[in-house]
């Protein structure tokens, strides 16, 4: 739905009143509004922005702009959490291709999230696949369980070696979020404590989906 309202002058600030709406429509709870007192009920991440961007009403998209919209979902006392990269307009080759090999990446690493398999697997899966295309993989923040609680064990880095880390089994719930820049993988903290933005000020693209591991196939639990 928000996909679908991500267009040239919209703000930040509708997006996420949107979101909250729908989201409370159904019953459910936007889980990053409060959390640790995030104010919002999305996070909306711009160009360098990497993740954690606040919505605001002087935050108008742009024809051109790359935007990631992150959110968290309570539903019957559990939670899902998902993000997408979406183009505002027209963008250049170079943001579109970024985007792509993101979200690519993504389903690289979904696809090495199988019983039996480790943490590193995924990692490995994710890293190898964006650093062929002469991106790189963000360090400081990784993917991670989820459940009852949104950030839960084991934490799952988007680079890493095949065989290392946790041994997947059949149950487990994580979310794997590729965060991928077209510069450098540095990156800081701006000064509203909450944005994260490249170092460099290069691109950053950032896709994510919760999925159950099973004995067979990950089954993909987002949207």
């Amino acid at each position: 739905m928000i996909g679908e309202k991500i267009k040239p002058g919209i703000t930040t600030f509708e997006l996420d009143k949107l979101a909250y709406e729908n989201i409370t429509a159904h019953n459910a709870y936007p889980v990053f509004l409060g959390y640790n007192d995030f104010p919002a009920s999305i996070c909306v991440s711009i160009n360098d922005e990497v993740i954690h961007g606040i919505p605001a009403k002087e935050r108008v998209l742009k024809d051109g702009d790359i935007v990631s919209i992150d959110l968290g979902v309570k539903y019957n006392g559990y939670i899902a959490d998902s993000a997408y990269t979406f183009a505002v307009g027209n963008v250049s080759p170079d943001a579109e291709k970024l985007m792509k090999v993101t979200y690519n990446a993504l389903y690289k690493g979904i696809k090495a999230a199988v019983a039996g398999n480790r943490i590193g697997d995924i990692g490995y899966a994710v890293q190898s696949y964006v650093e062929d295309y002469g991106y790189d993989v963000v360090r400081a923040y990784v993917g991670h369980g989820v459940g009852k609680e949104l950030h839960e064990e084991p934490q799952v880095p988007n680079y890493g070696r095949p065989g290392t880390g946790k041994r997947l089994k059949e149950g487990m719930v994580i979310a794997i979020e590729p965060m991928v820049t077209m510069g450098s993988a540095e990156v800081m903290v701006q000064n509203d404590g909450w944005t994260v933005v490249t170092e460099d000020g290069s691109l950053a693209a950032h896709f994510e989906h919760t999925i159950a591991i099973t004995d067979s196939e990950p089954i993909i639990l987002t949207i």
